[in-house]
């Protein structure tokens, strides 16, 4: 598959920001908790699902506090139509927990911080600071990496490798970047179907369009 060329990078870009200027995440938060406690629940799992979830859930444990003195049972009971439940019911109390005990109830904001907690991941942390805060990183989900190889901004194999070639192109308005190409490849360029001829306005600069041709 075809690179695209700094040319096309710009282009790229451009729309991009131009269209996403304002997106922002599709889970449901009042405050950085909610925020953090949404995006360690998405993993592997659709925000649809998560904003079913939450709203009980934090109608239960309003805050770290009341969650880090959580029944692991309840917790899992509240999230069991989430993936791999189990385990995001013990590293969600392990979170809190270190964020009273460590952080004086306060969710940090920046990434050395942020991935000492339980559950919480590169791409967790990257995500959180990007909504809440705006920084200039990028975070690579199952939609991003599907967007950057079709549009041959990345062949690397892995969604960490992937995110150092982006920042690397793209270098600023990474933030935007990230809920642009989240939302475009959520609802434009699916990983089954996606709509090409009816809404894709990255077309011209696709690297992988002669798949998708219809006939």
């Amino acid at each position: 598959m075809k690179k695209a060329t700094k040319k096309e990078i710009l282009e790229i870009k451009k729309q991009l920001t131009t269209r996403y200027k304002d997106a922002v995440t599709e889970l449901n938060y009042k405050n950085l908790y909610e925020l953090l406690v949404s995006v360690m629940l998405s993993a592997q799992c659709t925000d649809k699902r998560v904003n079913l979830i939450t709203p009980a859930l934090f109608e239960k444990y309003p805050s770290v506090n009341e969650l880090s003195k959580a029944d692991l049972n309840d917790v899992k009971n509240l999230i069991n139509s989430c993936s791999f439940f189990n385990n995001k019911a013990i590293n969600l109390i392990k979170m809190a927990t270190k964020v009273m005990d460590e952080f004086n109830g306060e969710i940090p904001l920046d990434e050395k911080s942020l991935v000492t907690l339980a559950g919480v991941g590169q791409k967790t942390a990257h995500v959180v600071m990007i909504e809440y805060a705006g920084a200039n990183l990028m975070a690579v989900d199952t939609h991003v990496f599907r967007v950057a190889h079709r549009l041959g901004l990345s062949t690397a194999k892995s969604a960490t490798a992937t995110e150092e070639e982006l920042t690397k192109k793209f270098k600023t308005d990474l933030h935007i970047l990230h809920q642009g190409m989240v939302l475009f490849g959520r609802y434009i360029c699916k990983a089954q179907k996606p709509l090409c001829e009816s809404e894709c306005f990255l077309q011209t600069l696709c690297k992988s369009k002669e798949s998708f041709k219809v006939g």
